[in-house]
């Protein structure tokens, strides 16, 4: 199976190679913009692609004719999407309309990565079919890019929706709540995190597995794919602090709405995870395991 990853530097992109490099059943394509960051070089089984770019998306569509896409790519960053809609539009929406249209040439299964941030938080925690409505830039153009995905006509499709995604991968140009959290409370100063959003934090390894797991099963429709446990963001902090051995006193809680952050972010998303139990076998790890992985890599 020729699977073609957007955005292998990233975070997920980084496990799924992990993941799928030594797969003896998968031809890997992993694409990313500039050079590849991943830490054991892929040489050949890297592409440089600029999804912005349709006739760059295009080329390398038509030399690799990929039998699935994952499409991790994207700009996530959501008060810089609601500083610059243009550069949100452009990367969230107009990228994945490149993609979309190159996956329906090649007769590909086309795999999206969308976020709690479709929902408005008033009615968490979410199943599938549950009605959006984002309440900021980022959670618009995702909502868009889902759309566009279910829309195209395409040979077959999934969007895999997904939370907090926490984990260790080098050369990141992001960090993560979870390593934030982690290194604020080493350091030792006072830190606010706010109290009133909850959430339900993702280990990258477990996300990476429900996308392969779709892969494999060529599964079609929309997947919620998200750590079992649910927390307010200051319940993270202190679980991180707590499993890692860390004074939390430095902590003190805030709402949002004194943060001042240009984006709304949702109150309370999480989701239902029995679609992706029943039908991938899906099997997130609890939010301490996931902070064993990461602590053991920390290691490494």
């Amino acid at each position: 199976m020729r699977i073609l990853i957007t955005g292998s530097n990233g975070l997920l992109g980084q496990k799924l190679v992990a993941a799928l490099r030594s797969d003896a059943a998968v031809e890997l394509i992993a694409t990313s913009r500039g050079p590849d960051r991943t830490p054991m070089p892929l040489g050949g089984a890297y592409r440089p692609m600029d999804i912005t770019v349709e006739a760059e998306v295009d080329a390398v569509f038509d030399a690799v004719r990929p039998e699935v896409v994952i499409h991790t790519a994207a700009m996530t960053n959501v008060d810089a999407c609601e500083l610059d809609p243009a550069a949100c539009q452009l990367q969230n929406v107009t990228a994945t309309a490149h993609l979309v249209q190159a996956a329906r040439r090649h007769h590909s299964h086309f795999i999206h990565l969308s976020t709690d941030f479709i929902f408005d938080g008033l009615n968490g925690p979410y199943r599938e079919e549950d009605a959006p409505a984002p309440l900021s830039v980022y959670g618009r153009s995702k909502l868009e890019s889902e759309r566009i995905v279910m829309n195209a006509g395409l040979a077959g499709w999934a969007i895999a929706r997904t939370i907090i995604v926490y984990g260790v991968a080098p050369g990141l140009s992001r960090s993560n709540v979870v390593l934030w959290a982690k290194a604020a409370l080493e350091k030792g100063e006072p830190i606010r995190v706010v109290d009133d959003q909850w959430r339900m934090p993702t280990l990258a390894e477990d996300l990476a597995d429900g996308c392969i797991r779709i892969a494999k099963r060529r599964a079609h429709g929309v997947f919620h794919l998200c750590g079992p446990d649910g927390m307010t963001i200051l319940e993270l902090v202190g679980r991180v602090g707590r499993y890692f051995g860390l004074d939390t006193k430095v902590v003190s809680p805030v709402k949002s709405a004194d943060l001042g952050q240009p984006a709304r972010r949702p109150p309370r998303t999480g989701f239902l995870l029995d679609k992706a139990r029943r039908e991938l076998g899906y099997a997130p790890r609890s939010f301490e395991e996931g902070l064993a992985v990461l602590r053991s890599q920390l290691m490494a």
